[in-house]
């Protein structure tokens, strides 16, 4: 299964860049997330394996997370008119995701990020989840999305609904 979801954030590139590749935010932003380490190399650098555990209603889940692909490398210095690049596998248990993620500048203070997801099942239970109900996929997706946007933008944590300003 594959597909595509984009937004807008009223932020510069640079600014949405360091904000997602920052460890210490992604509890305000990425909802459900319960722990998200690095088992071996450095947080967001090419090769980085991570586990992250997710808390979803009831159900828990444990994936481990690959970064295969980061450009520029140097989120401090990204060359003007650039294109910045972020991948990533994700395995758990009966399921593979690959996500594509890129952030162009749609204005001078203005970020499009555009994500391209795939996914393949393995397990008869994540297929037939895959098979009837696809679009639940891409709404998760496309709320994770808007979950940063919100914290890029006004410091929306999601832990508490509240605004925050401590970015």
């Amino acid at each position: 299964m594959k597909y595509t979801v984009s937004i807008e954030i009223a932020k510069p590139r640079d600014e949405v860049a360091r904000l997602l590749a920052d460890p210490a935010l992604i509890p305000k932003w990425l909802r459900g997330v319960v722990l998200h380490e690095p088992l071996s190399g450095v947080h967001g650098q090419v090769g980085t394996k991570s586990r992250v555990v997710m808390q979803m209603g009831e159900q828990k889940f444990e994936a481990t997370e690959t970064i295969t692909r980061r450009e520029p490398a140097d989120l401090h210095a990204i060359p003007k008119g650039s294109i910045v690049h972020f991948e990533r596998e994700i395995i758990t248990e009966g399921m593979w995701n690959a996500a594509r993620e890129r952030l162009t500048e749609a204005g001078p203070d203005t970020t499009l990020w555009v994500s391209e997801n795939e996914y393949r099942f393995s397990s008869l239970m994540m297929r037939l989840v895959g098979l009837l109900m696809p679009g639940t996929f891409r709404k998760q997706s496309l709320q994770h999305m808007q979950d940063f946007k919100a914290f890029a933008e006004h410091g929306t944590d999601v832990r508490e609904g509240a605004e925050k300003n401590s970015h």
